[in-house]
């Protein structure tokens, strides 16, 4: 049996706060698009941008989770190397597979912080 939109949505926001994405079960299409990054298609390419994300991510807190049969969004606190993050991550979940991570959040925390990490790095 499938697992539930919202349980596959919990394995994969529990992979970011581990930085393990091994159980997450991604459709082969998956589509990734946040605001720092293109719009990604299938499995290489989303985890190769996940891959990149993880090392900066030191915890996920959930505030709730808002489901309508395959979609499900997250309201969150993204918990990274460069401060605290508010997100609201959008997804798409087709006979328990992860077919669409849509986040949105505002980018300058982000930003900010790589450019502070380039400064230290150069002085």
């Amino acid at each position: 049996m499938a697992l539930s939109s919202v349980a596959v949505v919990e394995r994969y926001l529990r992979g970011l706060k581990d930085r393990n994405l091994a159980d997450v079960p991604f459709a082969p299409d998956v589509i990734f698009h946040g605001p720092l990054s293109p719009r990604l298609i299938g499995i290489d390419a989303v985890m190769e941008r996940l891959q990149e994300v993880l090392p900066a991510v030191r915890d996920v807190r959930v505030e709730r989770y808002i489901a309508d049969g395959e979609y499900v969004a997250a309201i969150l606190e993204l918990d990274t190397i460069f401060g605290v993050i508010p997100v609201c991550d959008c997804f798409q979940v087709v006979n328990g597979q992860l077919t669409q991570i849509r986040p949105f959040y505002d980018p300058r925390t982000i930003i900010e912080g790589m450019a502070r990490q380039r400064v230290e790095e150069t002085a």
